[in-house]
Parts: structure tokens; C-alpha cells; sequence
């Protein structure tokens, strides 16, 4: 039974197993308020107008700049209702993502589809996975090639910016997932944590893909995170061997670099405590084993500086 109960816990709050509050890697989701069906919103270079509920319909993607993409497959604007959310919902029309979410952009069709049948597999596991589980079980295989090859055809870009600083914004989650700064602009210690907000938050409350992150993180961490990418230590390994030397993915090895620093600690954390793996998860065991969560927040922080 107590085996029973840890398993558990370690699904539903996975920054217990290494001894550390990684609640803000995963952010729990407050019940969302009604949502504004009348008044139209703009952003800047986009002659689309749409209501706050409209952009936040998880069946129907806001697409602000169509211009800018390759047509979007019907399951990647639209999804398939009851279960298939619009991919772009998520993952945005560019494919790069929110903080709470994964960019998509460049990857390869292959790992795409290799991470969909994980996820029916049940080699990825966890809170923020149940949305991704749930669809990789009632997806077509079309409609799952189709998504794919959409992203795979983006050009991953910069979309968050890495700061370093002991104290950021008072913040609290918003019912999407997304972080937002307390108003009145009190601070607090960063500690040993990473936290995103948002460049502009009215932009991003509206899914606009020209807005951007900014990933606050400790002193110190880009330098501490390049040491432990770029060369062997006693407590990893370097990454270019298998992610290429300019970090961007080697074959059918996912890029790692300008990854969203949030993302990459989740991955590390997960693979660590086993609620990601399978397939080629197997070659990061030697790479997480010794990782602390300092460690994994420096690796993520100097992979966030470099170029997609």
C-alpha cells in the first residue's frame, strides 16, 4: 500500500521526489471565470478581432497573423471535438509554445509521432500530460501525421528571453496555466526557482504569438548551466555528442537549444523521477542521475540563451 500511495503522489506532485517545492514548474490551474463573448480584442500587426472567449475556445484556435504559417490542417486550427483540442491551442500557430506548455516548432516528424505513441504507451506521465494522454488515445492517424508534418515545417523562433536576477514580480498562476505579475509590483526572492511572465500581459492573455517571455532565473545560472552542457563532469554529461554541436538536434535527437527554460527543468525532472520514459529516454538515465534541481534550472537557463 505504501508503494501504492507514492507512486501516486509522485504522478500528481512530482517535485517531491527530489526533496524540493517544484510547484512553479508545474503550475496547478485555478477554475476558470466567464469569459468576455462581446468585446473584440486587437494586437498590434493584425487586422483579426476576436472576444476573450473565442480566443480561449481550446476548438478553435485565434490565428492573428495567417500570413505567417503554412495552412493549418483542420486538426491543428480545430481539433476534434469531444476530446482533440486544437493543437494550435496549446502550441500556438507558430509552434512555439507558452511557459506551460512545449514548443513544437522544427521538430522532426518522427519524433512528433514517436512522442504521441509515449504518450499512449504511458512512457509520459503526470499532471500537465493528462490533456496530451487523453489526445494521443482519440487522435486519427492522419490527423496525427497531419500535425506533425505542420510543425515539423516551422521555423522554431526566439520567444523567451533569459534574465538573471535575485528578485523578481509577486505572481500567481492564471486559469490557463500562464503566469501574471501581482499588480501593485511588490518582488520577492527568486530562490531556487524559475519564474516566466509574460513581456506584455495583455498580449498574452490574447495568444498573441509576437509576444514574448521573459524566464527570470537565479545569478549565476548561465555560466553554471554552460559548464555542465558543454563539458563532462562528475555530475553529467556534455550534450553535443548526441544533440549535435550546436545543440539544434542530430537525426532523429530533439534540438535542445532556445528551448523555454521552464520546459527543459520539467523534462529533466521528469526523466529523473521516471514519469517520463521509454524509447530513447533510456540514454538521458546517466545524463539526470546525479542532476540536483540547481543543476537542472542552470542547464535550462544557458539552453535558453542560445539560438533555436
Amino acid at each position: 500500500m505504501r508503494l501504492l500511495v507514492t507512486a501516486i503522489l509522485l504522478l500528481l506532485f512530482p517535485a517531491s521526489a527530489l526533496g524540493e517545492d517544484l510547484s512553479w514548474a508545474y503550475p496547478v490551474m485555478p477554475r476558470p471565470a466567464p469569459l468576455d463573448n462581446l468585446a473584440l480584442k486587437h494586437v498590434p500587426g493584425s487586422a483579426k478581432a476576436y472576444t476573450q472567449a473565442q480566443i480561449d475556445d481550446p476548438f478553435n484556435a485565434p490565428d492573428w497573423f495567417p500570413d505567417e504559417h503554412p495552412p493549418m490542417p483542420v486538426i491543428v486550427a480545430q481539433g476534434q471535438k469531444p476530446l482533440v483540442q486544437a493543437c494550435a491551442y496549446c502550441h500556438s500557430t507558430t509552434g512555439d509554445g507558452y511557459p506551460q506548455t512545449a514548443s513544437l516548432a522544427g521538430l522532426s516528424p518522427a519524433y512528433l509521432r514517436a512522442q504521441m505513441a509515449q504518450f499512449r504507451a504511458g512512457g509520459r506521465k503526470g499532471v500537465l500530460a493528462a490533456a496530451m494522454i487523453a489526445i494521443a488515445h482519440a487522435i486519427s492517424e492522419p490527423d496525427d501525421l497531419a500535425a506533425s508534418d505542420y510543425f515539423a515545417a516551422l521555423r522554431p523562433r526566439i520567444s523567451t528571453k533569459v534574465t538573471e536576477s535575485d528578485v523578481v514580480p509577486k505572481s500567481h498562476v492564471g486559469p490557463d496555466g500562464m503566469r501574471f505579475a501581482e499588480p501593485g509590483g511588490e518582488t520577492e526572492a527568486i530562490g531556487n526557482r524559475i519564474i516566466v511572465l509574460p513581456e506584455d500581459e495583455s498580449r498574452s492573455r490574447s495568444r498573441d504569438p509576437h509576444s514574448g517571455f521573459v524566464d527570470y532565473v537565479p545569478p549565476g545560472s548561465v555560466a553554471a548551466g554552460e559548464a555542465l552542457v558543454l563539458s563532462a563532469s562528475s555530475k553529467t554529461l556534455p550534450c553535443a555528442p548526441c544533440h549535435g554541436r550546436d545543440l539544434k538536434g542530430l537525426g532523429e535527437v530533439p534540438p535542445i537549444a532556445g528551448r523555454a527554460s521552464i520546459y527543459t527543468v520539467r523534462q529533466l525532472n521528469d526523466m529523473k523521477i521516471c514519469i517520463r520514459s521509454g524509447g530513447s529516454v533510456a540514454k538521458m538515465e546517466a545524463v539526470v542521475d546525479k542532476l540536483g534541481i540547481e543543476d537542472m534550472i542552470a542547464i535550462a537557463a544557458y539552453l535558453g540563451t542560445r539560438e533555436p
